[in-house]
């Protein structure tokens, strides 16, 4: 199946942010920020430097390198550098 020029973007775009800082939210509420170091057509990932935080941006674990299933994500912010984590 081929996606459509403008149907592949948010891919294109994802793919462009590898070695970037992103935040992935969850469906079940979890939030992550990390370097993005992979990423593939069906939206799964790894994150480098990892780190669960809550809504407030607070800290909650260091975990490292991370797998999160695309299934699972709700949305991924591209530009997360920003955001500030207070431990």
């Amino acid at each position: 199946m081929r996606l459509s020029a403008r149907g592949d973007l948010p891919l294109r775009l994802l793919a462009k942010s590898v070695n970037s800082i992103v935040l992935v939210k969850l469906k079940d509420g979890t939030e992550f920020i990390g370097k993005l170091e992979y990423c593939d057509p069906s939206m799964n990932l790894v994150l480098v430097d990892a780190k669960e935080v809550d809504e407030d941006s607070k800290l909650i674990a260091n975990l490292g390198r991370i797998f999160i299933r695309g299934s699972n994500i709700l949305f991924i912010s591209v530009d997360a550098s920003r955001v500030k984590i207070e431990e």
